[in-house]
């Protein structure tokens, strides 16, 4: 098996509250792909896809009760602690739920957690130890 991840999908509660939250929030545009019964975004080399959350666990065959901690969280890496505190003051001003407000944290870089509608956790971060590519990429 090649060392890759191609998709993330999101099982979501409200696939239209969710789409608004990442088209107007985060200002991201879905891709021609999507459809009214999924959603795709594409990022750097990567795609998110938002999937109602029922219809995702009965592709898997497991309970959508999705109840507790998730175990996972999603990473927006940014190349300073300034820009970390303008992205997450832009987005809390935007209405944004800020779990956890920037901080120097114990690894040597700076970050903060948000969530989105379905209450996924995005890591907001500078890593001084993870320089980014001009697009963004690692």
């Amino acid at each position: 098996m090649e060392q890759r991840l191609t998709l993330i999908t999101l099982g979501v509660t409200n696939l239209q509250r969710s789409k608004a939250f990442y088209e107007n929030i985060f200002g991201w545009q879905p891709t021609s792909m999507s459809t009214e019964g999924v959603v795709f975004f594409q990022l750097n080399g990567i795609q998110l896809a938002l999937f109602p959350q029922e219809s995702l666990a009965d592709d898997a065959g497991v309970p959508a009760d999705g109840k507790g901690f998730r175990r996972f969280s999603l990473a927006y890496n940014v190349r300073s602690e300034q820009e970390v505190d303008e992205l997450v003051a832009a987005l809390a001003a935007k209405g944004v739920k800020v779990l956890k407000q920037p901080e120097k944290v114990f690894w040597g870089g700076y970050s903060s957690y948000i969530a989105d509608p379905d209450e996924n956790l995005w890591e907001i971060a500078y890593n001084p130890f993870l320089p980014l590519e001009e697009k963004g990429d690692v």
